[in-house]
């Protein structure tokens, strides 16, 4: 449950009782400005040199805001904002004023999440500068190499005057109807037990993306990869059958 997204909705039916919070899927899901870092590292396989190979910070930009340019603003840079109507793209908006990168970039509507993603992916398919904003989990963070620049760290004085600041990290919780309790008790330890990392969420999403969107193949690749993880999750004979039956796909 990505419960910062509606707070007061998730607040309420946790105080009248209707769902019980279980615990944390993971709790550090970031949001924030990527470029990809290929920019600052070089990629030598694809015979890529780094051309920003200092740029850590969003402080950093103005130095490069060349590589960054806008072809319809040609005296800026590019950012590659959120689409419209969703909250951070106002939020954008301010950190750029916030951080005086107003005078050097020009904040550019992407129109729709697709829109945004596929300029990103564009961008780095072609190994060409992006600058833009996104979040993880997602498929195409596990299937490209990006950097998420430094801002200062968060600090709600700052976020309520600004934006000037880094977002705070969203906490993926593990929520259930509290009923589901008492009327499937195993299944409500599981739950309780299930625990993933940022990472694992990448990778497993980027290998459905890979496979026609195939939830039974995506958790399939989790169970023969991840045996460590989900192990911990379930009793050992319930585990010894999950391997058996892993056994016999092919």
């Amino acid at each position: 449950v990505w419960a910062d997204n509606y707070r007061d909705a998730w607040e309420e039916v946790l105080a009248n009782g209707t769902v019980t919070q279980l615990g944390t899927n993971f709790p550090d899901a970031p949001q924030g400005w990527y470029v990809p870092t290929y920019m600052i590292k070089g990629d030598a396989e694809r015979g890529i040199k780094p051309v920003a190979p200092d740029l850590k910070s969003v402080t950093d930009l103005p130095r490069y805001r060349e590589l960054f340019t806008d072809p319809e603003v040609p005296s800026k840079g590019r950012f590659h904002n959120s689409p419209p109507g969703w909250k951070v793209t106002d939020y954008n908006q301010d950190k750029i004023n916030a951080y005086g990168l107003d005078k050097s970039f020009n904040v550019f509507g992407t129109g729709s999440e697709a829109a945004l993603t596929t300029s990103m992916v564009s961008a780095y398919e072609k190994g060409k500068p992006w600058l833009g904003y996104y979040w993880e989990p997602t498929w195409v963070m596990g299937k490209l190499d990006m950097t998420l620049l430094e801002e200062p760290e968060y600090d709600q004085a700052a976020w309520d005057k600004n934006k000037g600041c880094a977002y705070p990290s969203a906490e993926v919780l593990i929520g259930i109807n509290s009923k589901l309790e008492e009327r499937a008790p195993e299944i409500a330890a599981f739950l309780k037990n299930y625990a993933t990392s940022l990472e694992q969420n990448n990778d497993f999403l980027a290998y459905m993306s890979d496979n026609d969107g195939k939830a039974d193949a995506a958790a399939i690749y989790f169970l023969k990869k991840y045996p460590e993880v989900w192990k911990s999750w379930i009793p050992e004979d319930v585990a010894a059958k999950v391997d058996k039956a892993l056994e016999e796909v092919k």
